[in-house]
């Protein structure tokens, strides 16, 4: 770590403090000068560079929960925190147990789907991926009907039922993935384009163990997904971990899946079906039983262990009771099916790249000469990549209460291509929140947009979403959308680039020479003064009208 200048201890010009007054409608006693905030705090692209390039080495072998991988990754975590001269964030400790189930499912057979003059077999990895939860040795599914229920949703709100009028028990469901919403070109149809949480797999999942099925089947699409079947394939297949049950998992289903969409055109052919995705859309559509069944085998092996969160904390000199709380997942999916000779998933932009980030705005705030006025966290979580467990874990044993949680701000996947023009704000017009980062990006010349590709549910895919379903407002945004040289088409193709050939595969690896981190340190700067904007006033941002998690938050607050 570098030795560092000593900061003065106010950064925001009077303009941002006047523009947030204004904004906010609120005015409190804060301490400002008319010093540039741009020019007052020391973010280094150095040290962002030397984080990414150390997490996501060889040598740190992918960063999976429970190896080699994990150790070195929180004594790095730790060492980085200390030298900063954080406080721990846990009492006296600065990991905070996390307890899991490592359970490794392999199928031993091929999706066999049978008909009556007809039968499919689907190979492993290729055209099928399946898994279990339970905690048991062995999943043996023999002529388990299956039943084609539209895109799995039971939304009342919606008047929409998938699963009206049949017992599931003993059956396979097969469900589409997204919502009934996207494609429809109507943005008051679920919320059109917009993912609602029930187009995410970890809901569809979890109505068909509520249904009492005993598998459940999704039926990818690259479009409605927002990832390839090589993500499925990398993603689902190998070792997973999940929290630990209190019921072994016997309550989840015998099994959960995935099928190519070749294969689902198939056996829906198979079964005289045609167009199947017009039927579920439309809201009279009742469960279809497919007139075939599935057989599956699966050989589990699994055991019992933990895994850490890393927190640190910064005390602050007011009111050290009520809290910030910084997040970015520093796990990655680890070794892995090789490809092109290579099998260690470095995980360098996802998320390497937001740890390395949260760490310079985590000395930028250790070195101030005045500390804050409210506490501030910085919380490096475990297992995002198996289903955002570690801040599921915290959501659930917070360490800190949640009523005096401000605000969660978290970084995951900050990109490498340059400075951008825009802030994109994903969940744009859930929070307050959105105000702050405007007033900042304003000073930094740029301008804030919602995400645009509100399809793929990346508010429901890193760790902030268990913030905001405990009710905290959470954040997040990154620059993404607009390089401010090449425009906005050269950088929706190299996003596009990068997740059809580098999400969740190998070449996920930090490339010297390559990566820019003009557009990291911006993204730092303001992250940094939106939690210190946070940090030194005595406002709760709220959630917006209309927002899922409006109700959450006001039934615990004062």
């Amino acid at each position: 770590m570098n030795t560092r200048k000593n900061i003065t201890a106010s950064f925001l010009m009077l303009s941002i403090a006047c523009a947030l007054t204004l904004i906010l409608g609120s005015c409190n006693s804060q301490k400002k000068t008319d010093k540039d905030f741009l020019t007052g705090i020391d973010i280094s692209s150095d040290d962002i560079r030397q984080h990414i390039s150390i997490l996501s080495s060889d040598e740190f072998e992918g960063r999976m929960p429970f190896s080699t991988g994990e150790e070195k990754t929180v004594a790095y975590l730790e060492e980085q925190f200390r030298e900063m001269g954080l406080q721990p964030g846990n009492k006296d400790s600065f990991l905070q147990a996390v307890p899991l189930v490592e359970i490794d499912a392999q199928p031993t057979s091929d999706l066999v789907i049978e008909a009556s003059d007809e039968t499919l077999n689907l190979s492993y990895r290729n055209e099928f991926v399946a898994l279990t939860r339970r905690v048991t040795d062995q999943i043996d599914v023999n002529d388990s009907e299956l039943v084609f229920c539209g895109f799995g949703i039971v939304a009342p709100e919606y008047n929409w039922n998938d699963y009206e009028g049949i017992d599931m028990r003993g059956k396979t469901a097969v469900v589409l993935v997204n919502d009934p919403g996207f494609g429809s070109e109507d943005s008051t149809f679920f919320k059109g384009n917009t993912m609602t949480y029930y187009g995410r797999w970890t809901y569809k999942y979890e109505e068909a163990a509520r249904q009492g099925a005993e598998g459940v089947i999704i039926v990818h699409n690259t479009a409605p997904a927002g990832y390839p079947w090589g993500v499925v394939r990398s993603s689902w297949t190998g070792k997973a971990l999940y929290l630990q049950p209190d019921d072994d998992n016997m309550s989840r289903c015998a099994f959960e899946g995935w099928i190519d969409i070749r294969s689902a055109q198939k056996i829906f052919k198979m079964a005289g079906i045609q167009n199947y995705l017009g039927i579920a859309r439309q809201q009279s559509f009742k469960p279809v039983p497919l007139g075939m069944s599935a057989s599956l085998s699966i050989n589990v092996a699994h055991k019992f262990a933990t895994s850490q969160n890393v927190i640190a904390k910064l005390e602050g000199s007011e009111y050290p009771d009520e809290y910030v709380i910084y997040t970015a997942h520093w796990d990655h999916i680890g070794i892995n099916e090789a490809v092109d000779g290579d099998s260690i998933y470095n995980g360098a932009l996802d998320n390497a790249s937001g740890v390395g980030v949260m760490l310079e705005i985590a000395n930028a705030f250790a070195q101030l000469e005045q500390k804050p006025e409210r506490s501030v966290i910085f919380l490096a979580v475990t297992a995002e990549e198996q289903g955002l467990l570690g801040s599921a874990y915290y959501a659930e044993h917070p360490i800190y209460p949640l009523d005096k949680t401000v605000a969660n701000i978290n970084m995951d996947g900050i990109w490498f291509l340059g400075p951008m023009k825009d802030v994109t704000v994903v969940g744009y017009g859930q929070s307050e929140l959105d105000e702050y980062v405007e007033a900042v990006a304003k000073t930094q010349n740029r301008y804030i947009i919602p995400d645009p590709q509100p399809e793929k549910g990346y508010f429901f895919r890193s760790d902030h979403f268990n913030f905001a379903k405990v009710g905290v407002p959470a954040l997040y945004a990154s620059g993404e959308s607009e390089q401010a040289e090449q425009g906005k088409e050269w950088t929706k193709n190299k996003n596009a680039e990068w997740t059809q050939k580098h999400y969740h595969q190998p070449s996920d690896e930090y490339q010297p020479g390559e990566w820019n981190f003009e557009g990291m340190v911006l993204d730092a700067e303001l992250l940094f003064n939106v939690g210190y904007q946070l940090a030194n006033e005595r406002n709760f941002p709220e959630w917006k009208s209309g927002s899922e998690f409006k109700a959450v938050r006001e039934a615990y607050m004062p």
